[in-house]
Order: structure tokens, then C-alpha cells, then sequence
């Protein structure tokens, strides 16, 4: 009795093709969203050495990995220049300007005025720079496209954008696709 009450009942296997990509600061980007990633998570441990072999303890520090994604680029760049934005205006690489241009001008997520989050998390983080960050989710969709389990990314803020790549010797035509990766403060899982 003990044995079966073990077994799964939900017996349908998760589909990669099945998603839905939401991110409020690319709203370009997210409808040409063709492949992601839910990141992988890494506990470090400690090694206590001995004399004969190094014993592991449990660690209590938790590295996430970067989110990847990939998307098909339009014929404007529109979603490509969105992204690209975004980069320069964290990086300026002309002058500082650029900075608070994107902060002010071309930022989706909110802006100085915003009332600040109460988080833990959030120290050393002034609402001026919320809108630098952008929130998004992940929704995992059933085989019926029904959503089911969510993966919310909190202060996201991308670290690479791929080349794009022109080529007069292609036979067949193949859409630009760019990969990005971003960072985040923290992710979570949750059953809708």
C-alpha cells in the first residue's frame, strides 16, 4: 500500500515548445522569444580537509545562473535596438548622459517617482536605479495551453546581446536569431 501511494498521478511529460515570456522592459523581444531557459541553481559546500580524504558539508550560499534566451529579429531591429538600448544606457558608452536618458526617456519599468519596495534584498538599491531593473515571468503551459507553473524573475537587467550575423551567401532563408543573457536578484517557482 505504501509503494503506490509513491506512484506520480500526473503522468504527461513537460513540452519545451509550451511556454509563454513576459518581461515588462522588452515587450518587442518577448513576442519573439523562441527559446529560454529556467536557470540552473547551485549550492556550494565546504571542504574540511583531513588527512586522508577532504570531507564536503553543506554550504549555505545559492548561485543562480544566467537567464539565456533567444529571439527571431524583426525586419526594423526594433526588438534588437530595444535590448540594445537598454545595454548602453547601463553601460553609456559615450557619455553619462545616456544614463539617465534611458532612465528617464526609454525605460518601460517606472520611473524616479515611484514609490520604493520594502525588501530585504533590496539594500544599497535607490529608486532612481528601479527603473535600470525590469521584472519578468516564464509561464510553463500545459499540453492544452493552459497555464500551470510560473517562474518570476525579480530586477533583471541583461549582461550580453549576440551578433547579428549578414550573410549574401545563404541559399535559403533563415531568420536572424540573437541570444541574450541576463542577470536577476532571485527567481522563483510557482504552481499556478
Amino acid at each position: 500500500m505504501v509503494a503506490i501511494s509513491r506512484q506520480p498521478d500526473k503522468l504527461d511529460y513537460a513540452s519545451p515548445t509550451q511556454f509563454k515570456f513576459s518581461i515588462n522592459q522588452l515587450p518587442k523581444v518577448e513576442f519573439f522569444t523562441t527559446s529560454i531557459n529556467i536557470p540552473d541553481l547551485t549550492l556550494t559546500d565546504v571542504v574540511i580537509p583531513t588527512p586522508f580524504k577532504p570531507i564536503p558539508v553543506l554550504g549555505q550560499n545559492l548561485t543562480y545562473g544566467n537567464l539565456s534566451l533567444s529571439f527571431i529579429v524583426d525586419e526594423y531591429l526594433e526588438n534588437y535596438r530595444e535590448l540594445h538600448t537598454w545595454l548602453t544606457g547601463i553601460g553609456f558608452p559615450k557619455e553619462r548622459k545616456q544614463f539617465t536618458d534611458f532612465r528617464s526617456n526609454t525605460s518601460n519599468t517606472g520611473s524616479a517617482s515611484a514609490t520604493p519596495k520594502v525588501d530585504v534584498g533590496a539594500v544599497g538599491k535607490s529608486v532612481a536605479d528601479a527603473s535600470m531593473f525590469s521584472d519578468a515571468t516564464l509561464t510553463v503551459l500545459s499540453n492544452k495551453n493552459n497555464p500551470i507553473v510560473e517562474a518570476r524573475f525579480k530586477d533583471m537587467y541583461p549582461v550580453s546581446l549576440g551578433a547579428l550575423e549578414f550573410n549574401q551567401q545563404s541559399t535559403d532563408v533563415e531568420y536572424m536569431t540573437v541570444q541574450a543573457d541576463f542577470t536577476y536578484q532571485i527567481y522563483e517557482i510557482h504552481a499556478l
